[in-house]
């Protein structure tokens, strides 16, 4: 419930700490009254959303700026700058803030007293792994799908990229309160692996690689690991022993998919196979026969040269889909529509698919899917697009012969140069990684800069240690450097960065943000003692400057964490 008061009136914090929300909360307060009176006592149009504060890029303009004066003056009918001087002065008699100076055409420049940034260093180390978490997505229920590679062979550098952002998207929508179920769709239905398993068949008896089958080495690998499982596979009749070939290969291939992926710090929390669309249960009806007809119930799906189709041009789609041939064959669309349906029976009513850059024609035919199965297709699906990804350098895969693989680039980069790097730009970038850079030990490679400020800040907790400083007290108040500051001023940031890197599903946003952290923490650390000089005795300001540098610690952790990416504590 709003807290509202006469303009003028002291607004006492619960606490001493100021943080983003705390400061919108206040400047809500302190406009309602003032919009009130100004619109004849309504403000029904205000609310606390619409107060927006933001860092300033100079920080001699203060701490925090708004901008809400010149947004709200003509539906107020007061002038910006005008409305900007009334809000300032009353925040003059706000606990923790020092000053409000007003700027050009109405911006508010808020400058925070010492004790109520300094708290924050507190607020965090007490809150620990769970600082930055927040509830943006509370109450949403989310189907994460990524990667979904066919098992036909080994993961390469395009799935490298989506398994990198895949999981990331997944952490930071976690950590804004959504339920998030990350999902792997094996595709193990279908002519291709028929064609798998006779091409691994044929490497076990000696042959060449069929017209159109899989090449390569690990094809090869394959082979001799199921003839080590089915001594007699060569002995069998040919069909028998193309499917025993197949569903062995399978099985191989599956289980180095999952292992790389686990390496790579990659979890699925489900691995859903094609197959189980098709079979059939004991109505004789599989769940693709079921979705066509559901479909048909919504009215979007009709019968047209022996075929049947799906009415997607309703959906914005560039023409209808055959859902089954004529030959009473179905289509791949007929498993993505059982697919889909499937999701939403299993409680997910979001879905959010990551694929490659070559899917771009499936956008609109999943966004008409669920337009036919009823649901919203601009709210209840989204569909990211990630683009190419290249490294400077990088062989082709001695095994697969046509293909970068995952496991090569990990042994090659290293799985935290690795994951950081492809984290660190948006998904629908083209990218170039250079991998020398990111095997460097120095602070042009950014996964080392951000690694090293973590290591240091530990290095500092060890050598306060040592020394003779400890947290046992806390004194915000002696936290007056300007480097204290704007590193407090950037960590307060932390959870409005996770926020909207779920709510924008940019996972780079952390990356970015962690690295004007380490930059900020590094200036730090050059103006600010923790260890006292010499024989000068350990002071309040320094016990409390460990809280500062612990909570540091605990930010860069926290998003390194959100990035799959580990936190060294020597390097």
């Amino acid at each position: 419930m709003r807290q509202t008061r006469e303009p003028g009136v002291a607004l006492a914090l619960d606490s001493m700490t100021m943080t983003p929300t705390d400061l919108s909360r206040v400047l809500f307060d302190i406009l309602a009254p003032v919009a009130e009176r100004r619109r004849d006592g309504s403000s029904a149009e205000l609310n606390e959303s619409m107060v927006t504060i933001e860092r300033p890029k100079n920080r001699d303009h203060g701490d925090w700026s708004s901008n809400i004066a010149m947004k709200l003056a003509k539906t107020l009918g007061a002038n910006p700058r005008e409305l900007a001087d009334e809000i300032a002065e009353h925040l003059q008699n706000t606990e923790g803030i020092a000053s409000a100076e007003v700027a050009g055409p109405g911006f508010i420049n808020v400058r925070l007293e010492a004790a109520a940034a300094g708290q924050l260093a507190k607020t965090i180390v007490d809150a620990g792994v769970a600082y930055g978490h927040n509830e943006s997505l509370s109450g949403t229920t989310i189907n994460l799908e990524f990667v979904s590679a066919n098992p036909v062979g080994p993961l390469h550098i395009g799935h490298t990229r989506w398994a990198a952002l895949g999981d990331s998207i997944r952490r930071v929508l976690a950590a804004s309160g959504a339920d998030v179920a990350s999902e792997y769709y094996i595709n193990d239905a279908g002519k291709q692996m028929d064609t798998f398993g006779a091409s691994v068949l044929a490497a076990a008896q000696g042959e060449p690689t069929p017209e159109g089958g899989y090449p390569g080495a690990y094809i090869s690998d394959l082979a001799a690991a199921v003839v080590a499982r089915i001594p007699n596979l060569t002995e069998l009749p040919q069909e028998e022993a193309m499917t025993a070939a197949r569903e062995a290969a399978y099985d191989l291939q599956l289980a180095e998919i999952k292992e790389s992926l686990a390496r790579f710090n990659v979890h699925f929390d489900i691995w859903f196979s094609e197959r189980t669309l098709h079979a059939t249960g004991n109505d004789g009806k599989s769940d693709i026969d079921a979705a066509i007809d559901r479909l048909r119930e919504q009215g979007h799906v009709y019968d047209k040269n022996d075929a049947i189709w799906v009415r997607t041009t309703d959906f914005g789609d560039d023409k209808d889909r055959v859902i089954r041939r004529g030959n009473g064959v179905y289509t791949y669309f007929a498993a993505d529509a059982a697919y889909y349906l499937n999701k939403g029976d299993r409680g997910f009513k979001h879905k959010i698919y990551l694929l490659g850059a070559d899917h771009h024609g499936y956008v609109h035919r999943l966004k008409a899917v669920a337009g036919a199965a009823g649901d919203d297709p601009e709210r209840d699906i989204e569909v990211l697009i990630g683009q190419l990804v290249s490294i400077n350098g990088a062989r082709l895969s001695k095994r697969a012969g046509n293909i970068i693989e995952l496991d090569d680039l990990q042994a090659w980069i290293g799985t935290d140069a690795l994951r950081y790097s492809l984290g660190r730009s948006p998904a629908d970038s083209p990218l170039t990684l250079d991998p020398e850079l990111l095997r460097k030990r120095t602070n042009d490679n950014p996964v080392f800069y951000v690694q090293y400020a973590h290591a240091r800040t530990c290095a500092v907790g060890r050598n306060a240690a040592e020394s003779g400083v400890d947290r046992s007290v806390f004194a915000p108040e002696t936290l007056t450097h300007e480097t204290e500051s704007a590193l407090l001023g950037a960590l307060q940031e932390f959870p409005r960065v996770v926020a909207q890197a779920a709510e924008l599903r940019e996972p780079h946003r952390v990356a970015r943000y962690l690295e004007e952290v380490a930059g900020l923490y590094h200036r730090w650390y050059d103006n600010c003692r923790v260890i006292p000089r010499g024989d000068e005795p350990v002071e309040n300001v320094h016990r409390t400057r460990l809280w500062l540098n612990d909570a540091s610690r605990q930010v860069i952790a926290n998003g390194l964490d959100l990035l799959g990416v580990s936190a060294p504590e020597r390097m």
